[in-house]
């Protein structure tokens, strides 16, 4: 019992070593100080900008007073601002895990890490956890905007905050689960960056294909980072997409585990690479099941009322809609947002495909078909063509043969508008972020 207690303690000091030796590695990083020094002007122009249209739409500098009601600021200024960490995660911080990761390989010390008697998979988890408290250091500027949009008194509705943070950190997390394993493969840092874009240029080639063909390709493509990013900034949080991003992280934190070993065979890591590929792609399949969701946003802008989504949730047949409609033509991104999407997390057994012989659909509206939306349920087939979510609810309430139910009573979500530059704002991200992260660069150099 002893000597169990012994081997543990020496291996969580081990383990902590570990911790202090990546820490200081990311401190010696130069890519770690350019992330840090780019994410204030990065925030500070996704958010100057929204609260600066924000503010006109409400009323400021003689617009029209009122326009703002219809804001909410989910949509107007927390989606923008967090933009740039996405875009932060795509272009940045693929570099400092790489370098991170890989640096000890470049090095030799990754030989003599070697040595000791610790599981690989520690050792990438080290280096995981101290790129994650990275990435958290990094998302300051944001909570800065935070605090900032409060000062001007700003309305703060804590679970949309709360959803949005949480996207954009799951979105970190698979960035660094790319990277390690690029870097683990590669023998070069810059091929690992190299492999690193290709995969995430190779994603939004997939939203592309999934925008013009539909179907499964669609389906597929809502696990992707971009539109992963996109349902969490709507305040929108699926299971199944928080499942498969942590099986997706997991995934590549043990590839990455496995190709480190560099003194195994490669045909053995080959393998060990297919199995838990095999099993990751079984569990993944096995999520795609799970279709319960939260509407964290508050004008639930994803949700249809109250009395709609009871008596759609006792509609146990599937559906089907047929639209006739270009990947374009802005009814189909409206029909989409405002109807489909609401009724996916409703109605599971909803199956929608998409017809269209070009990508832009100018040249089909001749065709006697083009704008038809068939719908299917029961054996009972019925065409529309209005592009509207009553529109859409009625005509599923006819084929399934039950009555629509009442208006709700809920209140009307009425926005919070608020007409106030962005005063101090500049100062904060272009000015005062970057100096102290020069400051505290030279410190830690000098340390």
């Amino acid at each position: 019992m002893r000597s169990r207690r012994k081997a543990t303690t020496e291996r969580a000091v081990a383990f902590l070593w570990l911790l202090r030796k990546e820490a200081r590695e990311l401190l010696a990083s130069r890519a770690w100080w350019v992330l840090l020094f780019a994410m204030g002007p990065l925030v500070g122009v996704t958010f100057i900008s929204a609260v600066r249209t924000y503010a006109e739409a409400s009323g400021l500098n003689g617009t029209a007073a009122g326009v703002g009601e219809a804001f909410s600021p989910l949509i107007g200024i927390w989606a923008p601002t967090f933009s740039a960490c996405e875009v932060a995660a795509v272009f940045l911080l693929p570099f400092v895990a790489i370098r991170l990761v890989g640096g000890d390989r470049q090095s030799g010390a990754l030989k003599i890490e070697a040595q000791h008697r610790m599981p690989s998979i520690e050792r990438i988890a080290a280096k995981a956890l101290v790129l994650l408290l990275a990435w958290i250091v990094a998302s300051m500027p944001a909570a800065a905007a935070v605090a900032l949009w409060k000062s001007y008194g700003g309305s703060i509705y804590r679970p949309e905050v709360a959803t949005v943070m949480f996207g954009h950190l799951l979105d970190a997390g698979l960035t660094i689960a790319l990277a390690a394993v690029t870097a683990a493969v590669s023998e070069h840092p810059s091929t690992a960056a190299i492999l690193t874009l290709s995969v995430t240029v190779g994603t939004w080639i997939l939203n592309f294909i999934a925008a013009v063909q539909g179907g499964i390709w669609e389906r597929v493509a809502g696990y992707t980072p971009p539109a992963m990013v996109a349902a969490f900034q709507h305040g929108l949080v699926r299971l199944d997409v928080v499942l498969i991003a942590a099986i997706l992280i997991a995934l590549g934190l043990t590839l990455a585990a496995v190709w480190i070993r560099t003194g195994v065979a490669v045909g053995r890591r080959a393998r060990e690479t297919g199995a838990w590929s095999a099993a990751a792609a079984a569990a993944i399949f096995a999520c795609t099941f799970a279709t319960p969701s939260w509407d964290a946003s508050e004008s639930r802008a994803n949700s249809f009322p109250a009395p709609d989504e009871a008596a759609l949730a006792r509609i146990d047949r599937p559906l089907h809609i047929e639209a006739h409609l270009a990947p374009e033509d802005p009814r189909r991104a409206d029909l989409d947002r405002k109807a489909f999407a609401k009724l996916r997390r409703v109605m599971p057994k909803l199956d929608v495909r998409y017809v269209s012989a070009t990508s832009i659909g100018l040249f089909e509206q001749t065709s006697p078909h083009y704008g038809e939306i068939w719908y299917e349920l029961g054996g009972r087939r019925e065409m529309r063509r209005a592009t509207t979510a009553e529109s859409v609810l009625e005509t599923i309430y006819d084929l399934a043969g039950i009555k629509a139910p009442d208006e709700s009573d809920e209140p009307v979500f009425r926005g919070h508008p608020l007409a106030v530059p962005p005063k101090g704002a500049a100062t904060v991200f272009y000015g005062l972020w970057p100096a102290l992260v020069v400051a505290s660069a030279l410190f830690a150099r000098r340390r």
